[in-house]
């Protein structure tokens, strides 16, 4: 992916700055606003960033390591997930309509298969992953064949701002696994059992299960380091397209919000492949996950919105939109310095 460019452009981070001093409030008051105003104009190397068509995608699949009794979240099982997302029972939908935001769901790799239906894609690489703890997940081909066909995704989405989030059972796990393996943290730190609905025995007993499935996963693939194979040994189909997705609208100069454990680990896998990618990021959150929060501290980002969300990945990209937006609208919608002429409030004269 060498047509990924880095957004480091000096002379427009200059102009950018400018531009934000020039209004009447100035320059750093706006907060983490004026940062992404900063990167929305990098990104589309321009001083006037505008977005058109945002899209929130997510990406379905489930995962062989869930027969291992994984805990099912609050929403349900894979297809129970979309569907409620699809028929508006997941805050998610109503909050992305009310943003602006274009809703689509991919479904990547789920057992059990939904009716045709708006805002569903069928881009099915196979019925679910394997077993991670028992052998490889997907073969290094289906990983390549996962990842062209998000890059052909990409390709088709008509916007400049994308937003990735991924769904289903077994999907956090699976990611906290890839990022184990390629930024040599200790699993651990991103694996969790925190359930509000279970008492902390339970959580307890839930946690050294998942430790265990985890370390004979590792064990299972303790040679394996270069970052696809990675993604083939561990990883989830959703993570596997998501990469694909994220390279091509970074080669398109699109903005990416990152939302989630697996947009994290697709992002990592991506940035292992062309770098750049990182520079097109702004970074959300929807879940209290602590394995989440060590993620974005291995990627250094800090999510735009944090008020507290437990709830499906994406959520937290709905309601950080809006900031995006108001951010570019500082660059573009605002006048320049003190208002010419007169400046006395409405409806006084000065004095005589």
């Amino acid at each position: 992916m060498s047509l990924i460019a880095e957004t480091s452009n000096p002379l427009l981070a200059q102009a950018l700055l400018a531009t934000l001093q020039s209004r009447p409030h100035g320059a750093g008051r706006l907060g983490e606003l004026e940062a992404i105003a900063l990167r929305a104009g990098l990104v589309q190397n321009t001083p006037e960033p505008r977005f058109h068509e945002p899209q929130l995608v997510l990406f379905a699949a489930d995962h062989g390591l869930a027969v291992e009794g994984l805990p099912v979240p609050p929403a349900g099982r894979t297809d129970e997930q979309v569907a409620g997302v699809l028929g508006g029972r997941h805050p998610v939908a109503a909050f992305a309509r009310q943003a602006g935001l274009g809703l689509t769901v991919i479904d990547c790799g789920m057992a059990n298969p939904l009716p045709a239906q708006d805002g569903l894609l069928q881009r099915k690489i196979a019925h679910g992953t394997r077993n991670c703890r028992l052998g490889a997940a997907m073969s290094v081909e289906q990983a390549q064949a996962a990842i062209r066909a998000g890059m052909e995704i990409g390709d088709a989405l008509r916007c400049n701002a994308v937003a990735c989030a991924g769904l289903g059972l077994g999907s956090a796990e699976a990611a906290a696994l890839v990022l184990s393996r390629l930024t040599s943290t200790p699993v651990q730190d991103l694996l969790s059992a925190e359930d509000p609905r279970a008492d902390a025995a339970t959580v307890a007993a839930q946690q050294a299960h998942l430790m265990l499935l985890a370390q004979a996963a590792q064990g299972r693939h303790r040679e394996v380091i270069d970052p696809v194979e990675v993604l083939a040994a561990f990883g989830g189909f959703e993570t596997a397209v998501m990469v694909g997705v994220m390279l091509l609208a970074a080669s398109k100069r699109h903005l990416l919000l990152v939302d989630g454990l697996a947009a994290c680990a697709a992002l990592w896998v991506a940035a292992r492949i062309a770098e750049p990618v990182t520079d097109y990021v702004v970074f959300c959150r929807s879940s209290p996950h602590p394995g989440l929060t060590r993620a974005l501290t291995l990627l250094q980002g800090r999510p735009l919105l944090d008020i507290g969300l437990d709830a499906l990945d994406g959520t937290g990209v709905c309601l950080s939109w809006p900031l995006v937006r108001s951010a570019a609208a500082a660059l573009t919608d605002m006048a320049d310095g003190p208002a010419a002429g007169d400046t006395a409030p409405m409806g006084l004269v000065h004095g005589g």
